[in-house]
């Protein structure tokens, strides 16, 4: 099915003198770099790399953007988001759905939709299917495509961009890269969305370990504040903070996601994920200052913000005035519910020697690679 679709889109692309048959939009994540290998070595595409700058970037993450365009030879077209805009938008989306990183998924779910309609590209190629490989909210014999509904409804929490102009300051000109093309353009240019994991076997683990070896991908060797993984959305510098959010409004937080995903895969114990879990989900970000600066809000403010979007299931106030969790995952004895869903464990362990380098270990962390962006944590982004 993926050759097919892959085929039509090369035929479409012959038909219109383009030499690009499809845009991978990229962020320079081991995902990024797995996508653009697989079409351009295995199926032959000539991809057009998109880049939305949402601005929030790690020292790691632009390492490895410039790396992939550096070993895969392929054209890059990049739109950095104003500086000024992103503050507006961030501000105004963390006090009214709790998520300063609202502009990252408006970005990249639209502006690949804008080159391919400015340029006539007929396919727009993603890697993962968040709700089908992480979430379950569908299956991935469904083979579910972009749609613009899900864009606006899940990616950017029900709001177009038109429905924030006027709000905290914000303008046309902010909400440009974020306005999806008319039903008339997309129709002229026949573009439709895919995810590569509807068609592979995604393994983000694996694809990791394949592109350090083929293209020298980097993953981070510092201890990271929210989770023990090393080398998935290490190019989001505000990530921690997004993901400090999502624990404050339900109570757990992405260690408990990378844990989930590594029990799946066999790799490692529902006891070792729990231990990582307690370790983790509760951590305050170091970047937390950087952020509440940077949009000119208190810490104070910053908490206040998210009290009215905790999950009352899950939290409580405290005698002090604080909020203390009425449940989480670390709460919860083993018992025989538990132990008929054990998964097989596999050799590959999450905390092994070979994957010292993946996953960081209290007891063995990570050797230092030498270069300060791979092996120091940066409480500041890098807008460019």
């Amino acid at each position: 099915m993926l050759e097919q679709i892959l085929e039509e889109a090369r035929r479409m692309a012959r038909a219109r003198g383009n030499c690009h048959d499809c845009i991978i939009p990229v962020s320079g994540g081991k995902d990024s770099h797995y996508q653009v290998w697989l079409l351009k070595k295995k199926y032959g595409m000539n991809p057009l790399l998109v880049t939305f700058n949402h601005v929030y970037n790690s020292p790691a993450g632009l390492r490895n953007l410039s790396n992939l365009v550096e070993k895969s030879g392929c054209d890059l077209i990049r739109y950095t988001a104003g500086v000024d805009a992103v503050r507006r938008l961030s501000r105004f989306m963390l006090q009214t759905v709790g998520d300063l990183t609202w502009h990252y998924h408006a970005g990249i779910r639209t502006f690949p939709f804008q080159v391919a309609v400015k340029y006539n590209i007929p396919l727009i190629v993603w890697g993962e299917h968040g709700f089908a490989e992480l979430t379950g909210i569908v299956s991935l014999e469904d083979f579910v495509e972009f749609t613009r509904w899900t864009r606006k409804e899940h990616d950017m929490r029900g709001y177009e961009p038109h429905d924030l102009i006027g709000k905290g300051g914000i303008t046309l000109h902010d909400v440009a890269p974020y306005i999806y093309p008319t039903d008339e353009e997309i129709e002229k240019t026949e573009v439709r969305g895919i995810y590569l994991s509807n068609f592979v076997d995604w393994n983000a683990k694996e694809h990791a370990e394949l592109m350090i070896r083929e293209w020298d991908f980097a993953p981070v060797a510092y201890e990271r504040d929210r989770s023990f993984n090393l080398h998935a959305k290490i190019e989001d510098h505000a990530n921690d903070v997004h993901d400090y959010l999502k624990y404050l409004k339900f109570g757990y937080g992405r260690a408990t996601d990378d844990a989930s995903m590594e029990i799946r895969h066999g790799r490692l114990t529902r006891e070792e994920g729990i231990a990582q879990v307690a370790h983790y989900d509760h951590r305050e970000p170091k970047t937390l200052d950087t952020y509440c600066e940077f949009l000119g809000v208190r810490k104070s403010e910053f908490y206040s913000l998210v009290d009215h979007q905790r999950d009352a299931r899950i939290w409580s106030r405290d005698a002090g005035g604080g909020w203390a969790p009425l449940d989480a995952v670390t709460r919860h004895a083993i018992g025989p519910e538990e132990e008929k869903q054990r998964v097989r464990q596999v050799a590959d362990r999450t905390f092994s020697e070979a994957n010292r380098h993946l996953y960081y270990n209290l007891a063995n962390p990570p050797k230092a690679t030498g270069n300060p962006v791979l092996d120091q944590q940066s409480l500041k982004f890098t807008a460019l």
